[in-house]
């Protein structure tokens, strides 16, 4: 058991593993063509790499593409409709619009505000005054009606993305690239670095560093050390905070899919070693317990993309208003 990796099924892999291992019989065809990544150990179908380099293609970057041409696919087919000036209809089109006129509503809006009256005091609603003379955040006039809008589709990028992620993992053989801190880092930091651009854009460059710490109205020699004091502490703090954004998405995804593999090892272990009363008890219960965990799984997808994206909206608010 000491040798055994017990996370192996959240793990990335050059291949797409095959059960009952079908996988290891189809990865012998690919093992002498220098085109496919065939490492000791693969039970699945092999993917392909750059013959004479290290750089192989791995199921979490084919999982990746696939959740962002599903992303692109599935809203650009709605853009079409709502766009039509006709109401959508179809349950299926109405459940994504309905997802993204939450996120609109619930979280980009009322976090952000309408660009007059400070962030967070609108609740989603228009004004009159966003209508017709907002600015954005470059001082340029607003893409849409509310002044937050001008921010929707780089927060709908980020859930909807995020979320198709997710809930690849909940297909057989497939996984969550959001299980893999390298996939949850790039996020973060596109997050911290949008941030930066949109803030930047209000303050300019010299504004925006300036901004992270308000006036405290002491003057003098113990003001400056004071003031440079906590330039620092704010900083490193805006640093720490996106990488929240990274480590929080990373370890619910993976532990959810970690408890589901525990649950189903204890199916494989009665079935190997077990006696044949503690089989009755222990698998119906293991199969039970991983319907229950799988469908918690499905609502922890959702919750993890929402979470996600109200705290990058939450940091893109802080990095466009005055502290």
């Amino acid at each position: 058991m000491a040798d055994q990796d017990f996370f192996h099924h959240v793990r990335d892999f050059p291949f797409f593993e095959l059960p009952l291992g079908l996988g290891a019989d189809l990865a012998k065809w690919f093992a002498h063509d220098p085109h496919w990544h065939v490492a000791p150990g693969t039970t699945g179908i092999p993917l392909p790499m750059i013959p004479g380099t290290h750089f192989y293609i791995t199921k979490f970057m084919v999982l990746q593409v696939a959740a962002g041409l599903l992303t692109l696919l599935i809203f650009k087919g709605l853009s079409k409709r709502v766009t039509s000036g006709e109401p959508t209809r179809g349950r299926f089109w109405n459940f994504w619009e309905s997802l993204a006129l939450f996120v609109r509503d619930e979280v980009v809006r009322p976090t952000i505000g309408d660009g007059h009256h400070g962030h967070g005091d609108d609740h989603g609603h228009d004004d009159g005054h966003s209508a017709h003379g907002g600015h954005s955040a470059g001082g340029e006039a607003a893409v849409s009606g509310h002044y937050a809008d001008q921010f929707l589709p780089f927060v709908w990028t980020c859930f909807f993305y995020i979320l198709f992620c997710n809930l690849l993992g909940a297909i057989p053989m497939l996984g969550s690239p959001t299980g893999s801190l390298a996939v949850t880092g790039v996020l973060a930091v596109s997050v911290f670095g949008y941030n930066i651009l949109q803030g930047t854009k209000q303050f300019g460059v010299v504004g925006f560093w300036k901004n992270q710490v308000p006036n405290i109205g002491l003057e003098g020699f113990l003001g400056l050390v004071i003031t440079v004091g906590l330039w620092f502490i704010e900083v490193i703090g805006l640093v720490i905070k996106h990488g929240v954004l990274a480590v929080r998405l990373f370890a619910n995804i993976m532990g959810g899919h970690t408890v589901v593999g525990v649950i189903l090892g204890f199916c494989a272990a009665q079935g190997v070693e077990g006696v044949l009363w503690m089989q009755a008890l222990v698998i119906p219960a293991s199969i039970f317990g991983q319907i229950f965990i799988g469908l918690l799984e499905l609502f922890v997808s959702f919750l993890q993309a929402y979470v996600f994206a109200f705290l990058a909206t939450i940091f893109l608010s802080a990095a466009i208003h005055e502290h």
